[in-house]
């Protein structure tokens, strides 16, 4: 989340903390990084759509999703307006973090090395989303 932003949807930081479980709030609110693999999302194979599990906000339809390989939801397309990004200097390493559009959650990055058409990989911690069938 960007501290310096405004975003359509705010809760104080007891609110999120009762939103949000504890594994959830230390992604979403404190940039952490779920353990890889460790999502039941990343098996998810039905049609729908991923959505913020901080205000339900659409981010990723399941069709976009891919196997990267690397223990996280991937996706090559995010739903329109739903996520944004900014820069990421922590870790020594420049990245660019993906956060929801509409309350400003950590989700994860998006790197340029996914499939066609687009060539990104949306990186996403699966605790950060939730998932409705289609």
């Amino acid at each position: 989340m960007s501290e310096t932003q405004d975003y359509p949807v705010t809760f104080t930081d007891a609110e999120w903390r009762q939103r949000l479980s504890p594994e959830q709030y230390r992604v979403m609110r404190a940039h952490g990084t779920e353990r890889p693999g460790s999502c039941a999302l990343l098996q998810e194979k039905r049609a729908g759509v991923f959505s913020c599990a901080g205000c339900a906000q659409p981010l990723f339809e399941a069709g976009k999703k891919f196997e990267s390989g690397t223990g996280w939801p991937s996706f090559d397309t995010p739903v329109e307006g739903g996520v944004a990004t900014t820069t990421d200097r922590s870790h020594g390493m420049i990245r660019t973090e993906v956060h929801c559009a509409r309350c400003g959650s950590h989700l994860g990055h998006v790197f340029p090395d996914g499939p066609p058409p687009t060539g990104l990989r949306y990186c996403i911690n699966g605790v950060a989303m939730d998932f409705t069938p289609a």
